[in-house]
């Protein structure tokens, strides 16, 4: 099974090229080009209707990607989270009457996904976490993406959340 090139003996390693390390890219000077940017305001900031930030990322050490390889490990997928969660600061859980471990409904414009609520200080205040590695949560998402590279920013909209 081939499980990538680091895993490969030294004699096959050399076999393989690796993109760039001549240090010549596709480009008319073969030099590379960065791209910097203005930092530009979210694309769905927070609103009346939709008071809260969520942010997405990397739910646990045992998910990466979409867990392509890492579901592949016993060890991993026991480590991995097996029902989707929200965490909310203790403020605003308090406000709202969110409980550790109830249930609750986290809507964006473009849909909704039930939860369980984790209250932690981690969290700053008007402002969710949830783990990327759950297919609900990227339905949550505003479809966003970099202008040069498109690679596709999920990591931030508005939303609101209620108990269940």
């Amino acid at each position: 099974m081939d499980i990538g090139h680091w895993s490969f003996g030294a004699e096959r390693r050399t076999q393989h090229r690796r993109l760039f390390a001549d240090g010549q890219f596709y480009t008319a000077d073969r030099r590379a080009v960065f791209h910097f940017d203005e930092p530009r305001p979210m694309p769905e900031p927070p609103c009346s209707a939709y008071p809260f930030l969520l942010n997405t990322g990397r739910g646990s050490s045992a998910q990466w990607h979409t867990g392509s390889r890492t579901n592949k490990s016993d060890v991993l997928r026991k480590l991995a989270p097996t029902s989707l969660y929200v965490e909310i600061n203790p403020a605003d859980a308090a406000r709202l009457a969110i409980t550790h471990n109830s249930s609750v409904l986290v809507y964006s414009r473009r849909g909704d996904a039930e939860a369980f609520a984790v209250v932690t200080s981690t969290v700053q205040p008007g402002q969710l976490f949830m783990p990327m590695h759950f297919d609900t949560v990227n339905r949550l998402t505003f479809p966003s993406f970099d202008p040069h590279s498109r690679q596709p920013s999920y990591k931030a909209c508005a939303v609101r959340i209620t108990k269940r």
